[in-house]
């Protein structure tokens, strides 16, 4: 008796998330319609903005609702100087391009699905090597949890470059795409929102700005605020942020990272389409992976995008070596060479000597902090 008791409650539990799911599903729908029907100007930007706040708690919900049922994400170890994830529908094209960029062999086919997990290659080009990433296509609703969406997505957010990659005849994809990027937490060519957000017992909302806000006012701010639970709390806004910024911000999940758009099977039109089709969705290159038409340029533009720097070491007493670079990303610091080089360069560290475009005069000390510059050199100097 005890038995079958368990299993109906069981089943009640089942059926109650099922219609749990429907009716959040529902709300996410109404308000997304309601958002995109709504003119955005001063008069309605409260209301957007607390309608995006109810948005992006739902789909929060749901997230972690799908998330609890299990499963095994795809996990790379990063290795190189940069990881480019290729992200695309079923059968554009990434696996041949992969294997075009890297000279590797990664299972092709002109079906569906060729992709069943994620494979990484290495791709060597101009000092630096770049880890490619094949992951498994993807399908509208992969955000929600469509054929392992969530856990082929996971896999973009350790990633430096997103490369989208599009079949020529199927550009209307971008569109899904990006959407299913942003509902997986990921901020294409953004930088963080500098946005310091403090809870307190008691004392309201106090809001601090350091530049002119234009897309968001305080009324704004302090509902989305008190959607998320923040009735008492200290903020201050460094950057002209936007309601979904601020969403992001309070979220603190989000992933910022570079992309780019790449169209494949550029040899299926002529070349005056395609270069109008380039300008319409703000494509960075058009290639064939199938005859190897633009690949090269294609090693070029992903150098370029992932803002390599290329730093010279140099030992006391010597001259640079300057047939093998040091590849970092654009920003890295002293500290960052160090980590690179060596654990113990960090461990032993003292100071470092720069001759370059970051020193204001040849072998200037700087410490750790210290930004490094494009074909700047350093000598390390430890204990």
């Amino acid at each position: 008796m005890a038995i079958v008791v368990k299993g109906k409650k069981k089943k009640e539990e089942g059926e109650k998330s099922v219609k749990e799911k429907l009716s959040s599903e529902d709300e996410i729908k109404e308000l997304e319609t309601k958002i995109s029907k709504t003119k955005y100007n001063k008069k309605t930007q409260f209301a957007i903005g607390q309608m995006k706040a109810k948005l992006a708690k739902l789909k929060e919900k749901q997230a972690s609702r799908s998330s609890g049922k299990g499963g095994h994400g795809f996990s790379v170890k990063k290795s190189g100087d940069g990881t480019v994830a290729l992200l695309g529908f079923p059968s554009v094209g990434k696996s041949t391009l992969m294997n075009k960029l890297t000279g590797s062999k990664s299972s092709t086919g002109s079906y569906a699905f060729t992709t069943l997990d994620v494979i990484p290659s290495l791709l060597k080009h101009r000092g630096a090597q770049i880890q490619i990433l094949d992951i498994p296509g993807i399908v509208k609703g992969a955000a929600s949890g469509s054929g392992r969406g969530r856990e082929v997505l996971a896999a973009l957010r350790s990633a430096d470059l997103i490369l989208i990659l599009l079949d020529v005849l199927h550009l209307n994809h971008l569109k899904v795409l990006k959407k299913e990027i942003f509902e997986a937490g990921i901020r294409e060519n953004k930088i963080k929102p500098d946005v310091k957000l403090m809870k307190k017992d008691k004392g309201g909302v106090n809001i601090a700005t350091t530049v002119k806000l234009t897309k968001i006012n305080n009324d704004t701010i302090k509902i989305i605020l008190k959607e998320f639970g923040y009735v008492n709390a200290d903020i201050v806004i460094r950057d002209n942020i936007d309601s979904d910024d601020l969403i992001d911000v309070i979220n603190g999940n989000r992933v910022y990272t570079k992309s780019m758009i790449v169209i494949n099977k550029a040899d299926l039109i002529d070349v005056k389409k395609l270069n109008n089709l380039k300008k319409e969705i703000n494509a960075s290159i058009a290639v064939s992976a199938e005859t190897g038409y633009h690949i090269d340029k294609l090693k070029d533009h992903l150098f370029d995008k992932l803002e390599f720097i290329k730093i010279y070491c140099k030992e006391k007493g010597k001259e640079a070596d300057m047939s093998e670079p040091l590849i970092l990303l654009k920003g890295s610091t002293v500290k960052e060479m160090c980590i690179k080089l060596h654990k113990d360069f960090l461990k032993k560290f003292r100071f470092a000597k720069i001759w370059g475009p970051s020193s204001k005069f040849p072998g200037q000390t700087k410490m750790l902090e210290h930004k490094l510059m494009d074909n700047d050199i350093v000598e390390i100097s430890t204990n």
